[in-house]
């Protein structure tokens, strides 16, 4: 049957007026409430309020206002059930054929680091989702709508037949509902089930499938991704990503936005293998990248802060490189890097800021593991009142620290890293004892020819005898931060201060496993 009534009543009012001036061009009654139905006679469209509808007012500061048979009547009875017509009639149902719904902005509202409980309490959406439900429910004859970017295709539908929808489209857009619903359910039980310890006392999950991976760690790993990665992260160009890819694309941006002067990053295998900045010249922050390590970056993941420029680009494409990401390409870079079909190309959105300081969710025998993600450098205010050595470091060493105490961060525990104050000069990962990732990162350093005389070293996690710390005053660093708490701190202090080195205790560890 054709549709001859809709039920408008939206949150988010992208393209609204546009979608429901051409249902009116196809003959649709519009309904609708409050500041929907507003916002509709503002773009100068006919609305029925469902409060004139219903012949019931809108109740309780607009808590109740869908709440109503002849609403939930005339999306549910089945217009092919002869009892259910004759009904509809006896008690004046007419039929909406259309409901257009997307609901109150609970996730957004709770996600305001100063959110009250009365302010999400309100934010909690109850006719929305129950007219979601009912006109799901019944999608045989009823088109139920909850993304605007569904918006084109249902007019694209009943332009093609006859101002019907099919019903194989109404089934994927019921499918559609109840993923959304069930999402929305999650959020507000994760909000309200969480103590003001902040620990959960359940947990709860429903994402739609967004692609299949090219494959998991290895090719013989099927691997599928859930969610709303593309929100965050748009593929320009390029093969299909795996899930090393996924994992390789969210270390690298995490990296890049600690940052906030000109930076390039490169990571292999989520670690970082060179950082460095310069504000006149990408490629000159490239090159001071780079020359941490000359053979680890093949392969390997290139990051940036700024556009891409086509300086850059060119000595990027020199190297085999597996994903470059950055906040926008330059046409002319982008033109230049398109001649390698397979490089992905990757646009960090502006969204995904908001995202890191998230949950990071991990997969453990019988279950998940929800933990807050470690979403910014700790410790780097008040440095100068964090000195625990005789010497305290000069102001050249004061911004090598804050530098390499961000990038540390990043690098898989145990981590060491020297830096200066704009590039790094040896990177340690992941080694069982500390003392191993600061020969390693040494033993980098040396490999590519760059002295670490004056450098400053940063750990991720205390020193825990004063050989470490030993490993780089012998390679020539002067200062180091890393967070303290040994019971050998006095020590490692003493080693510090008989080597004249400076040293800062910042207070707060960066593992990461």
């Amino acid at each position: 049957m054709p549709i001859t009534r809709a039920l408008l009543s939206v949150s988010d009012k992208t393209g609204l007026a546009d979608f429901a001036r051409e249902l009116r061009d196809l003959g649709v009654e519009l309904l609708s409430t409050g500041g929907t139905a507003k916002a509709l006679r503002d773009a100068g469209l006919p609305v029925i309020d469902v409060s004139e509808f219903t012949g019931a007012p809108e109740l309780f500061d607009g808590r109740v206002k869908t709440l109503h048979p002849k609403v939930h009547g005339g999306l549910l009875h089945r217009r092919d059930d002869k009892t259910h017509l004759a009904q509809a009639k006896e008690h004046d149902i007419p039929p909406i054929d259309l409901v257009v719904v997307n609901l109150y902005p609970f996730e957004e509202t709770v996600a305001k680091p100063d959110v009250t409980l009365e302010e999400a309490i309100e934010n909690i959406d109850i006719g929305g989702p129950s007219m979601l439900r009912s006109a799901a429910k019944n999608h045989s004859h009823v088109t139920v709508v909850v993304d605007p970017s569904d918006y084109a295709k249902v007019i694209e539908e009943m332009k093609e037949n006859n101002k019907e929808t099919t019903k194989g489209f109404r089934e994927q857009l019921a499918v559609k509902v109840f993923l959304r619903t069930s999402q929305y359910d999650a959020a507000i039980n994760n909000f309200l089930g969480q103590s003001r310890q902040g620990t959960r006392a359940n947990f709860s999950l429903n994402l739609p499938l967004e692609q299949e991976l090219r494959y998991g760690d290895n090719p013989h790993q099927k691997c599928s991704l859930y969610g709303n990665f593309r929100q965050f992260f748009t593929q320009v160009q390029g093969k299909e990503l795996s899930y090393t890819n996924v994992l390789d694309i969210e270390a690298a941006a995490d990296l890049i936005l600690d940052f906030v002067r000109p930076t390039v990053g490169i990571l292999k295998h989520t670690n970082p293998c060179g950082v460095g900045q310069d504000d006149e010249s990408l490629k000159v922050a490239w090159q001071k990248a780079f020359e941490t390590d000359r053979q680890a970056p093949f392969g390997g993941v290139i990051v940036v802060n700024r556009p891409l420029t086509l300086e850059l680009a060119r000595v990027i494409s020199e190297i085999f490189t597996d994903v470059i990401i950055a906040p926008e390409f330059e046409a002319d870079a982008r033109a230049l890097l398109q001649k390698k079909k397979n490089l992905r190309l990757m646009k960090m959105n502006d969204g995904y800021l908001a995202e890191k300081k998230g949950s990071v969710i991990r997969s453990c025998p019988g279950g998940l593991m929800v933990m807050d993600r470690d979403h910014t450098a700790l410790g780097l205010d008040n440095l100068e009142s964090k000195v625990v050595t005789k010497r305290p470091p000069t102001e050249e060493e004061m911004r090598a620290m804050r530098f390499g105490w961000r990038i540390v961060k990043h690098v898989k525990s145990n981590a060491i890293v020297y830096t200066k104050s704009d590039r790094t000069l040896g990177i340690g990962a992941g080694q069982m004892s500390r003392v191993d990732s600061s020969r390693i990162a040494v033993w980098k350093a040396r490999e590519a020819g760059l002295d670490l005389k004056g450098s400053i070293v940063a750990s991720d996690a205390m020193f825990p005898f004063a050989d470490g710390l030993q490993s780089a005053i012998d390679a020539g660093a002067t200062a180091c931060i890393q967070p303290g708490g040994s019971i050998r701190d006095e020590e490692v202090i003493a080693a510090a201060d008989a080597a004249g080195m400076a040293m800062i205790f910042t207070g707060h560890r960066h593992f990461r496993h």
